[in-house]
């Protein structure tokens, strides 16, 4: 099983799997001050947690569920990709998509993090590329 290194210095404990079949570990925010996201307004939000993982591995920061239904908050960035080589602090980038103003206070669960193993291609150009029976039809086009 690999290992998820953290330094920890804020004042809540390790993110943790919330059930046994979790597949994120939440992550808290970390704030001195309650902050407020304003309708379509994006913010980076710390945790006061650093980390070390192998180089095979990365940790995507993705958006709660809950959260994104219940009151439009979500990642504005999608999902973030935390590099095995980066050590700074895990900020999550919170984007209010609501009509409501919504506030954050410190140790409220913002997002998730996944642990996943990754694998590096070998970039080759090429003059061509096989045709399939899709082609070159995009958004929308498969009609399977």
């Amino acid at each position: 099983m690999p290992v998820l290194q953290i330094k920890n210095t804020s004042h809540h404990p390790l993110p943790q799997y919330q059930s046994e079949e979790a597949a994120g570990l939440d992550l808290q925010a970390f704030l001195p001050e309650p902050v407020t996201l304003k309708p379509l307004e994006r913010c980076l939000i710390p945790t006061g947690l650093y980390i070390a993982i192998d180089p095979c591995f990365e940790l995507q920061v993705r958006a709660r569920s809950g959260l994104a239904l219940k009151h439009g908050i979500t990642l504005a960035n999608g999902v973030g990709t935390i590099d095995s080589d980066y050590r700074g602090e895990i900020g999550v980038i919170v984007i209010n998509l609501s009509n409501e103003p919504y506030i954050i206070h410190d140790g409220d669960r913002i997002a998730q993090m996944v642990f996943a193993k990754i694998e590096k291609a070998r970039v080759m150009e090429v003059e061509s590329l096989t045709d399939t029976r899709r082609s070159d039809g995009g958004f929308g086009h498969s009609g399977y």
